[in-house]
């Protein structure tokens, strides 16, 4: 199994709850395949870099996990054949990006637990 992360770009006219079934979807997807999913972000609306099918904004979404490299594909196809995603990527990450993503994990929920 390889470690991937992968980000998409949701349309922003979706409401919370169809934002939340698109991710559901997705998870779904790779969770059925064997994947596991290691973590779950969600970056919220932002401005994009350029105008993308004449929308300036979207949801932006991070999900980091372990699949065989097999799953990748019918991922991607998925995310081509749903129309409220705008774009997407997905790479693998090597050992220096996973001790990273990990450091950045616990980085991350240390500072949670001080705020609360």
């Amino acid at each position: 199994m390889n470690h991937y992360e992968t980000v998409f770009i949701l349309t922003p006219v979706l409401s919370d709850i169809q934002m939340k079934e698109t991710v559901d979807k997705f998870k779904a997807i790779l969770t059925e395949d064997g994947a596991t999913i290691v973590n779950e972000e969600n970056w919220g609306l932002r401005k994009l870099a350029y105008p993308i099918q004449k929308k300036s904004t979207g949801f932006y979404q991070l999900l980091e996990f372990d699949a065989e490299p097999a799953l990748i594909k019918k991922l991607e196809v998925n995310f081509r054949r749903d129309e409220r995603v705008i774009r997407f990527l997905t790479f693998k990450m090597d050992k220096f990006a996973a001790e990273y993503a990990a450091k950045r994990r616990s980085m991350k929920s240390s500072k949670e637990e001080k705020e609360n």
